[in-house]
């Protein structure tokens, strides 16, 4: 097995054609190690949510390769994307995304049934993800019940419960309020220490950003700046997740 969990080489995207043609990512290569916690920054139109779906293979680029896992996504079908997707994958939103007719224990649990674990595994794995992201007593609440920042818990929750090999959030602090935003940031950092689980963030936030091992800045489709940083920002504390 790869230590490099992610693979993008020399991969073009661009939307639309002739003069309305806008190309969102330029011969863009990157590596990714496992277990790293991988921030992306730069201004709207960089290309951050591009390169975030093309490493989901919820998009195809015009040229250049992007193996995640050790799986080429352009050599897969439809179906073997959709099944890397849901046991290799998690994914958490700025605007949560969970079924408002669902309540939370339902929410967490269908990427399971859809993974065809049995009654009592979906049940033991839900109850487990809930209370790793300090949710509980709610499993019968409904998202509208919710507080944002609880919300947001739920659906790293369900990203979580599937044991993914990769986290890829976009924007999960947008929604939330500073102090709520930062407890989902503990929380992130927290899991990825702890469980080894590789997360991408896409953010604006520069102090954000600071809660990954490396930055990186995007302009104009291409990746300007690749900073390491020192003493990234770390969990207060265990309490916090669960404020």
């Amino acid at each position: 097995m790869s230590d490099r969990i992610v693979e993008v080489s020399a991969v073009t995207k661009t939307y639309g054609t002739g003069a309305r043609a806008t190309p969102a990512l330029r011969e863009l290569s990157l590596d990714i190690v496992r277990g790293e916690f991988v921030s992306l920054m730069g201004p709207s139109g960089s290309g951050k949510t591009t390169l975030l779906n093309l490493i989901a293979g919820l998009d195809v680029p015009d040229s250049g390769c992007v193996v995640l896992d050790g799986h080429d996504l352009g050599t897969l079908a439809d179906h073997e994307l959709a099944d890397l997707r849901l046991k290799t994958i998690g994914f958490v939103f700025q605007a949560f995304n969970l079924l408002p007719a669902l309540t939370v224990a339902e929410n967490v649990a269908w990427p399971l049934e859809f993974s065809g674990y049995s009654r009592a595994e979906v049940r033991r794995r839900t109850a487990a993800a809930l209370e790793r992201v300090g949710v509980t007593g709610r499993d019968r609440r409904y998202p509208a019940e919710l507080s944002g920042g609880e919300q947001q818990r739920v659906a790293i929750a369900r990203a979580l419960a599937t044991r993914p090999a990769i986290l890829l959030a976009d924007e999960p602090t947008g929604n939330l309020d500073s102090h709520t935003g930062q407890t989902i940031l503990d929380l992130l950092r927290a899991l990825n220490e702890s469980e080894a689980v590789t997360v991408v963030m896409v953010t604006h936030n520069v102090f954000a950003a600071t809660y990954g091992d490396r930055t990186l800045e995007l302009q104009d489709g291409r990746i300007t700046r690749d900073v390491r940083t020192p003493g990234a920002a770390r969990p207060v504390a265990v309490r916090a997740v669960r404020d």
